[in-house]
């Protein structure tokens, strides 16, 4: 799989044709090497170190880093097909390279010096190094305007002191890309700037992995910075106001992405079901046969059909800058809304079987959930839509 995954690295976008057999060797992989340890990940909390490093010589840790940089170079109406594979399986797999290519990547990719994106990107691409995206904090979430985690001038350096909380891979990060507060918002910006911190910098305690209540492989974690020093080329795009902007763009890519992994994993639950209904019986009969199965069948589909066009239309927008605010969100919000009801379905048509452990639909059930808190609750993606429908009809 490793020659096909470098087919394009001279080139400065991926074809179709290119895309095409990258598309399929993340399905092969998906469905044939994860799908069958599921259960090994779930019971082990953790991807298997084999399934990393095949991982790492696809070219999945750089999919959507720029072939400039090692990475494959996926845009974004790429980037949703290959995240609807994804989530095919458990999301742990996605998780464990989703911050380099997404949130914690493109703030690089977008926000970066050439000096920064020279000395970090290629070995994020690569899966040397893994990127965390440390924005979240006890008291700001969705809205990172609340941000507490403070950076001071002292020199030529900075010093961060704040506490983060339920960072994705902390405990394996390699690199944190920490948000601060370097003053008051004023009349001249945000005040919300954002560093580069390596994580064996001193002055980084990274608390225990924390306990959900699914999603077992992803760890997270609480991440404290007391008085951790950085130099001033830590700073990203050498600006003490890129933080916010460059939180608010990586985010809503996200979400595009994000919702695409929702209708991968809302297509797996669909396919688990149709499987069961057709084989389970009730009396002799296949309880596919029965109408209010057969009901539930067709509102899981209808839900995966809208979602998937959601995704694809969202993710046209973004790459031709049509709409960067309204359909990320909107997108967002639908889908990971939808799979959850699609979960609740599947558990549904299994009856008592589907909340047993070690039933596929048990583990998506649980695994769906946290996909309306990430990347902007589903609240703050009403708000983000409502907003913007209201400005765009003021100007």
């Amino acid at each position: 799989m490793t020659s096909v995954m470098n087919t394009s690295a001279s080139t400065s976008q991926v074809s179709g044709e290119d895309f095409a057999d990258i598309l399929a060797a993340t399905r092969e992989f998906v469905r044939e090497k994860v799908v069958p340890r599921e259960q090994e990940i779930l019971d082990n909390d953790a991807i298997p170190d084999d399934i990393r490093a095949t991982a790492k010589e696809m070219g999945l840790f750089g999919y959507a880093i720029p072939q400039e940089w090692g990475g494959l170079g996926l845009d974004l109406t790429q980037d949703v097909e290959l995240a609807m594979e994804l989530g095919y399986t458990s999301l742990a797999l996605r998780s464990m390279f989703g911050t380099n290519n997404g949130i914690a990547g493109q703030v690089l990719v977008g926000f970066g010096t050439d000096e920064q994106k020279s000395g970090w990107l290629e070995k994020i691409a690569s899966g040397e190094v893994v990127a965390s995206f440390a924005l979240t904090e006890p008291g700001a979430g969705s809205d990172p305007a609340g941000l507490r985690t403070k950076a001071v001038r002292d020199g030529s350096d900075w010093v961060i002191t704040g506490e983060k909380r339920f960072i994705t891979n902390a405990p394996l990060a390699d690199l944190f890309v920490v948000f601060a507060r370097t003053r008051p918002a004023d009349s001249d910006g945000t005040g919300i700037a954002v560093f580069l911190v390596p994580a064996e910098t001193r002055g980084i305690t990274v608390g225990a992995k924390d306990r959900k209540m699914g999603q077992e492989g992803a760890w997270t974690s609480d991440v404290h910075f007391d008085d951790v020093r950085v130099p001033a080329a830590a700073l990203v795009g050498g600006s003490e106001d890129v933080g916010y902007r460059a939180a608010m763009t990586s985010l809503a890519r996200g979400r595009v992405h994000i919702a695409a992994l929702s209708v991968g994993t809302a297509q797996r639950a669909l396919d688990e079901s149709v499987a069961w209904a057709a084989s389970a019986t009730q009396g002799g009969t296949a309880i596919g046969e029965f109408q209010l199965v057969q009901a539930m069948l067709a509102d899981q589909q209808t839900g995966v059909m809208a979602g998937r066009a959601m995704v694809r239309d969202a993710a046209r927008a973004w790459v031709d800058e049509t709409d960067r605010r309204i359909a990320p969100s909107a997108a967002k919000l639908f889908c990971t809304e939808m799979v959850g009801k699609v979960a609740d379905l599947a558990v549904q048509v299994h009856g008592g079987s589907g909340y047993m452990r070690d039933v596929p639909v048990e583990r998506i059930y649980r695994d769906v959930r946290l996909l309306r808190l990430y990347e902007g609750t589903s609240e703050i993606q009403r708000l983000i839509i409502g907003r913007n429908l209201v400005k765009r009809a003021q100007r």
